[in-house]
């Protein structure tokens, strides 16, 4: 098999592609098509709140108040364009993070690799295709290694079929069966790398053509989701409950039915949880968003809901927790070590020249992995007009990784045909085993591997052989190799993630790292980012010799996991979880898919990550950060908080606002409240609840308590305590006012206009105080918060309209009000939450040691 130079072909340009793209469109199939207005709209009108306003409307055309009707039927357009603006934000918050999903592809383009969505390949494009890449679109393979496919998407076939490259005949093939040369948009890279020409996109390509959909990221419903459901329809039938009572109450005891059914609609009205389902979805949606804009892509919406409860984040150290950009910084050969970083203008002495050599040749030639980038950058630079470089040397077989081996061979023949030269590179204990070494050498070997571990190096194994005559053998262990040395590769941390690691730590956090290094590396690398224990190390082979309670105890106080292999990380997962951990785990590879399946939160990185990590994860690092993790869980916190927050808020509102639409009608009162009321109440409630606390800042101590329990329901004991005690002392105050108003013989239109003013002070005043479960009033009143500026302001000056416009006032059933009846209404709305607040200060006080 020869040698494949990426450098021989160029791909399209860019203005190429472009025009391709405008010409053919987005290599993607037709899916559900954006919601028209007009199809809101309908979903609006099928909404129970709606139908209740239309029949009150029919009500008071019957009564012969026209212009009730029609302000009610103005508000309904009011409603109408607060649902659709929710709706529309909502939808753009998922729209993003299906653009994010789409599946990558690496091109090339003007000679350059480059990573774009797989939505904007065109045909002609030239695909990398990776093992565990999914193919974006239907290509010819024009060089190929070692290359397995998964086409059981298209064929239903679960056994990978084996590919070859074309060999300039009619491409054209269906899939399924061996030796083909096309791969299939969709398909999976098993095994194997591979280049290949797109030949087919979008509705073209096989897929296309048997009208399969495209994974999409859609709102899924959650454990929150399933709670709010059962307790929306508790509220309903209580509200349906109420509503028939006061019916019942009204027109018998006043004698006037349809003044009974229009005060019992409003009861219903009253009662209607309908905010509940929208909060949900709308803090939901924005909340990936939001966490999106941090470089961690929300996969599958109800992750959201777990990442406040995560209490142990397993991370891998290359990539993560360093910038996985290697650089070579010590060569052991022949007994001596050279340390490259200390003299790096130095040519390399001529003994460690070899191992430097056959390091290149048992690399790629155009290499993907870092390591082998950074073996190559040295190379070229110190052994260049020397006879160790052999660019004119051709691959003609490679030995890959495996799970029983962990070194890789490349075959090169040489130019003048005489002979085969095998390079080998791999972790050492598998190039000790490839040369054969005894107990003395391998003692040696461990001892030098186990000084450069230390330091904090990753180190590989080198080996060279020699074959004369083909066929060749078919594995390593039949070459005759010679062990050459050693390199020791140094990855940067990551600036950010020390202080990260300190941030999990004060959150009650555990951080465990999970690598392939050796335990010496591993170590070296926890002490420079604080991570604790750092003495204390469990290894891939010592794991394996585990049973799982043994497993399950030692993982309670070891946090640094070393020579393990992907496999091993189900077990560990597994083990946390037993324990009762809520565990995050990153991945990158293929074989990482089961653990990041089994984790509560699958994290898959999104720079080195395979398709295969990302379609098994529930979260994709897009900057492979340490870092972004933590404000991930930052964010989780927060978005649970605030939603607690809204849910909070609905239902202690609500509280005041049935109780003023029922106990009138029970005492015999006149009516407080009439449809009107409770729809201009709704336009103060739904934005407040759904847009101002979803915008809210964290608070501040957000990363200084310990994880949320998973299974705390967002409606727990302390949530609704705390609803009904706000809501019920609203109701007191409104009672006291509209009692005291009525006793004072100020009138029933007076009275409800200071009944209603108060309301609608208080309200506010809920949303200012449940801003915040920690700060104070005045603390909250300086904290940006754009769309309370716009609900507070809108509030304020719709009430004075209602008040002193006469025309809205008759509407209103509003008497006019003096500044020293604001004044009146201005204090016993802020008296209605001011234990609230006397609460949040008792509970800041300082604690007396």
């Amino acid at each position: 098999m020869k040698e494949f130079d990426l450098h021989s072909i160029s791909g399209l340009t860019e203005a190429e592609a472009t025009e391709q793209l405008q010409k053919e469109g987005y290599n993607e199939l037709p899916s559900t098509k954006r919601r028209s207005i007009l199809a809101i709209v309908l979903e609006v009108v099928r909404e129970p709140m709606f139908l209740l306003l239309v029949a009150c409307g029919a009500i008071y055309l019957l009564l012969g108040d026209v212009r009730e009707a029609l302000m009610l039927l103005g508000f309904v357009f009011v409603v109408m364009g607060i649902t659709i603006y929710q709706d529309r934000k909502t939808e753009r918050a998922l729209e993003a993070l299906r653009d994010l999903t789409s599946p990558r592809a690496l091109v090339i383009r003007e000679g350059q690799q480059k990573r774009i969505p797989g939505r904007e390949v065109v045909r002609s494009d030239i695909l990398v295709l990776n093992e565990g890449d999914r193919v974006p679109a239907d290509a010819v393979l024009l060089w190929c290694r070692n290359i397995l496919v998964d086409e059981s998407l298209l064929t239903g076939e679960s056994v990978p079929v084996r590919k070859v490259a074309w060999g300039g005949s009619a491409p054209m093939s269906r899939p399924g069966g061996d030796d083909l040369p096309l791969v299939f948009s969709g398909t999976l890279i098993v095994k194997g790398q591979g280049i290949a020409r797109v030949m087919a996109v979008g509705i073209q390509t096989e897929i296309g053509k048997i009208g399969k959909a495209l994974q999409k990221v859609v709102p899924e419903e959650t454990f929150i989701q399933r709670e709010t459901r059962r307790l929306v329809r508790i509220l309903a039938i209580v509200g349906l409950s109420l509503c028939a009572l006061v019916i019942i109450v009204y027109g018998s005891t006043r004698s006037d039915w349809l003044g009974g059914l229009l005060a019992g609609i409003t009861m219903a009205m009253a009662m209607l949880p309908e905010e509940f389902p929208v909060v949900l979805t709308i803090f939901l949606a924005l909340g990936a968003w939001r966490i999106s804009r941090k470089r961690v892509l929300t996969r599958r919406v109800p992750t959201v809901e777990t990442l406040g409860s995560a209490t142990v984040l397993c991370v891998d150290k290359t990539g993560t927790l360093t910038q996985n950009r290697m650089v070579v910084r010590k060569i052991f050969a022949q007994d001596e070590v050279y340390d490259v970083s200390q003299q790096p203008d130095r040519p390399l002495p001529e003994n460690f020249h070899e191992v430097l050599e056959f390091s290149i040749l048992a690399s790629e030639r155009n290499p993907f992995d870092p390591m082998e980038k950074a073996i190559r950058q040295l190379g070229y630079y110190t052994l260049n007009r020397t006879e160790h470089l052999h660019d004119d040397w051709t691959v003609i077989q490679e030995y890959p990784l495996s799970e029983n081996l962990l070194a890789l061979s490349h075959v090169h023949k040489t130019p003048d045909q005489d002979r085969y030269v095998v390079a080998a590179k791999g972790a050492p204990e598998a190039i000790a085993d490839l040369c054969h070494m005894d107990a003395a050498q391998s003692e040696v070997l461990s001892h030098n591997v186990q000084a450069m571990a230390n330091d904090g190096l990753r180190i590989i194994g080198i080996a060279k052989a020699h074959f004369q005559k083909a066929p060749l053998p078919g594995e390593q262990h039949d070459f005759k190799f010679e062990f050459l040395g050693l390199v020791g590769l140094d990855d940067p941390l990551r600036p950010s993630v020390a202080s990260a690691i300190q941030v999990c730590y004060t959150a009650g956090i555990r951080v465990a790292m999970i690598t392939g290094d050796y335990p010496g590396t591993a170590q070296n690398i926890a002490r420079q980012i604080g991570l604790m224990p750092a003495d204390q190390v469990i290894t891939g082979p010592e794991l394996d010799r585990m049973d799982d309670a043994e497993l399950q105890n030692r993982v309670k106080t070891v946090n640094i996991f070393a020579r393990v292999v992907p496999e091993q990380k189900l077990r560990l997962v597994n083990a946390l979880k037993a324990n009762g951990e809520i565990v995050a785990m990153t991945g990158d590879g293929v074989n990482d898919a089961p653990a990041l399946k089994s984790a509560h939160i699958g994290i898959a990185m999104g720079g080195r990550g395979t398709d295969v990590a990302r379609e098994a994860s529930a979260l994709v690092l897009l900057d492979d950060d340490f870092s972004s993790m933590v404000q991930a869980v930052t964010l989780g916190r927060r978005i649970f908080d605030n939603l607690q927050k809204a849910m909070t808020y609905i239902f202690a509102i609500h509280v005041p606002i049935a109780g003023m639409s029922l106990l009138p009608v029970l005492l015999q009162w006149p009516l407080v409240l009439f449809p009107v009321h409770i729809v201009f109440l709704e336009l103060i409630i739904d934005p407040a609840c759904s847009i101002v606390f979803e915008a809210e800042p964290e608070e501040t101590n957000i990363m200084n308590r310990p994880p949320r329990n998973p299974h705390e329901p967002l409606f727990g004991r302390r949530t609704v305590v705390l609803s009904l005690l706000q809501g019920l002392s609203v109701l007191g105050i409104l009672l006291v006012v509209f009692s005291i108003a009525l006793f004072r013989g100020q009138g029933e239109a007076d009275a409800r206009a200071l009944t209603f003013t108060t309301l609608i002070v208080a309200n506010l005043a809920l949303i200012f105080t449940n801003r915040s479960w920690s700060r104070s009033f005045r603390s909250t009143l300086r904290s940006a918060n754009s769309a309370l500026r716009w609900v507070f302001g809108g509030a304020l000056v719709f009430l004075g309209l209602v008040l002193y416009l006469p025309f809205l006032r008759t509407l209103f059933h509003f008497s006019f009000l003096h500044p020293a009846d604001l004044l009146i209404c201005l204090g016993a709305g802020g008296i209605s939450v001011l234990w609230f607040e006397g609460l949040k200060s008792w509970q800041q006080r300082p604690k007396q040691i």
